[in-house]
């Protein structure tokens, strides 16, 4: 069986203040740690990274430095997340059956949690990973808390998120036909009558959105590396 990676790196980091996928990590890209693990896994037969148009060049000259016999292809994204998945999966392998979409700025994802949610999709309709709440959530309305929820049924979502290239292909369609927003692609397919499953991920498996986050992911690193 073929499976496609997409990489969703095609944000321009607004809330960061500069594109955190090509911010340096250690010398590299923080895109060039994403991949890593996508590269080493057996499972996986090609890799798309999406990313902004005036980074096409620059990113696709990194990644011809990795040295795997992998194809990495590097497209440029959409106005939405949406749009950039789609843009992956019209040029993904005519022959992958299942894609893995995965956030380009989740650096830490292992190559054990990609296996393990790949397989957990081939018992429904697709999985994602997933890290139980740690916090209390509170549900609001203005500035009133209109209810405390149960804090084991809330679950934070992560990537990588694995559907049938059909599945995801369908419920694309349908979020753009119907203007449909979905802050990720589990959400959408969800809406339409999917069956999801999950498997936990790790609290290491962090999405790189503020500057605090950055200082998390450098001690991340550095303590893995160490």
């Amino acid at each position: 069986m073929k499976i496609t990676a997409i990489i969703a790196a095609a944000g321009f980091g607004e809330r960061f203040g500069e594109k955190k996928q090509l911010k340096l990590l250690n010398g590299r890209p923080l895109l060039f740690h994403t991949i890593q693990p996508f590269i080493k896994s057996e499972l996986i037969s090609e890799i798309l990274v999406v990313v902004p148009k005036d980074d096409v060049i620059q990113v696709d000259r990194e990644f011809k430095s990795t040295l795997t016999s992998k194809k990495i292809g590097v497209i440029s994204g959409g106005k939405t997340r949406q749009e950039s998945v789609n843009n992956g999966l019209k040029i993904s392998d005519k022959e992958s059956e299942l894609i893995c979409v995965h956030d380009g700025v989740r650096p830490f994802v292992t190559l054990s949690l990609i296996e393990k949610v790949i397989k957990a999709s081939m018992e429904h309709d697709g999985a994602i990973l997933a890290a139980p709440s740690s916090d209390t959530i509170k549900k609001i309305m203005g500035d009133q808390i209109l209810e405390t929820l149960p804090r084991e049924t809330i679950w934070k979502a992560q990537t990588p998120q694995v559907f049938s290239k059909a599945a995801l292909e369908e419920a694309i369609q349908i979020a753009i036909d119907e203007n449909l927003e979905g802050t990720d692609e589990s959400s959408i397919l969800e809406k339409i009558g999917y069956q999801i499953g999950f498997i936990e991920g790790s609290p290491l498996n962090i999405k790189i959105t503020t500057k605090e986050d950055w200082i998390f992911a450098k001690a991340i690193y550095k303590e893995l590396n160490d």
